[in-house]
């Protein structure tokens, strides 16, 4: 969080703490109808059409799991570079729904038009595809998708599209208006700022009945809150959301966007020349944004990726993350936040080529 994010929230935690069951039973429903209205405004969405829940992953596997317009001999489709617990989600699928799973493998770096080709030849490959999930931008390796034009092959396939926003909203510029998405799932406490514990969960209106209730809710029930109990909630981590947007928007969306970009790239450039490193993003900014992920040749496996990443941390001081479960082996994520500088890129370009030169 931004810090005057996080004085909002110390703020709401007082509040919150000192009228504690009265708030909650008179006044939060009144306060979370502004809250999804501030969030509706910047998605380009109806407030009617949002759910709010703990984290991505909690709006995704409601959406996957909850999704009831499959039958036993349908395929359901997902890749290499989706999120592990979505990838988990779609297999439960075999047993909950009696579809055929099929899992795909998006190149190293890939292009716009690899990216393209992909997704294109698996809906050939596998007509009877009805749902396909998505991923905007990879946890894995930082590859951007281009979410509308593959959305728009689906569609004309016939499949649905769930998708996995969780890293792209406050990283880009999202309007879901432009995806062609009816289902998404997005976090809110990375890269828009809010507290810890805020997620999203987006279903276009009139989609609601492709979505199974909660099981806690009654069978015929059709609005979209029946989709999810989460219970009790972090409702001061909520009330901090149009906070987050506030400073996000003083920021600027797009000037935020080009400097996490611009961090990227000044490293990415500097270290183009190693010949043992391997940059998993095409440099077309129409395929990445801020997050690249790296891999050290020779040093592949997941063994020697945790030791890279340990001597990144202990000899540079470079906070790194390893990531594992593309085709290709394991990875090493870098993610620049608005708040790194060129010093601290400075300091990545020479911890690389003490590692990889």
């Amino acid at each position: 969080m931004a810090r005057p994010v996080l004085e909002k929230h110390k703020a709401y935690l007082d509040q919150v703490n000192q009228r504690n069951s009265y708030y909650a039973r008179r006044e939060f429903g009144k306060d979370m109808a502004q809250v999804a209205g501030a969030v509706s405004r910047h998605l380009n969405v109806l407030p009617e059409e949002l759910l709010f829940t703990r984290n991505a992953t909690e709006a995704l596997q409601t959406l996957i799991g909850g999704f009831n317009l499959l039958k036993p001999g349908d395929t359901v489709l997902y890749a290499d570079v989706d999120y592990d617990a979505m990838q988990a989600a779609m297999d439960s699928l075999a047993v909950r729904r009696g579809v055929k799973v099929v899992k795909i493998a998006v190149p190293q770096p890939a292009t716009y038009d690899a990216a393209l080709s992909t997704y294109q030849k698996a809906l050939k490959d596998n007509p009877g595809t009805k749902l396909l999930l998505l991923t905007q931008i990879s946890h894995r390796s930082g590859l951007l998708l281009p979410v509308k034009e593959i959305a728009a092959m689906a569609r004309a396939a016939g499949a649905e599209v769930i998708l996995d926003a969780a890293h792209s909203w406050g990283q880009i510029e999202v309007d879901v208006q432009q995806l062609g998405v009816d289902f998404i799932g997005f976090n809110v406490h990375k890269w828009i700022g809010a507290p810890i514990g805020v997620g999203l969960m987006y279903v276009k209106k009139g989609r609601e009945s492709a979505i199974d209730p909660d099981m806690s809710e009654a069978p015929t029930a059709t609005t979209l809150e029946s989709r999810l109990h989460t219970g009790t909630t972090n409702f001061a981590a909520y009330l901090a959301v149009p906070d987050a947007l506030a400073f996000h928007q003083q920021v600027g969306p797009a000037a935020k966007e080009a400097r996490i970009r611009y961090l990227r790239d000044l490293w990415v450039s500097q270290v183009r020349d190693l010949k043992n490193l391997e940059i998993l993003t095409d440099d077309d900014p129409r395929m990445h944004a801020g997050i690249t992920s790296i891999r050290v040749k020779g040093r592949t496996d997941a063994a020697e990726n945790a030791k890279v990443a340990a001597e990144l941390l202990e000899k540079y001081k470079v906070f790194t993350v390893t990531r594992g479960g593309l085709a290709g082996g394991p990875c090493i994520r870098i993610t620049p936040a608005l708040y790194t500088t060129e010093a601290d890129v400075a300091q990545l370009v020479k911890a690389l080529r003490g590692v990889a030169g």
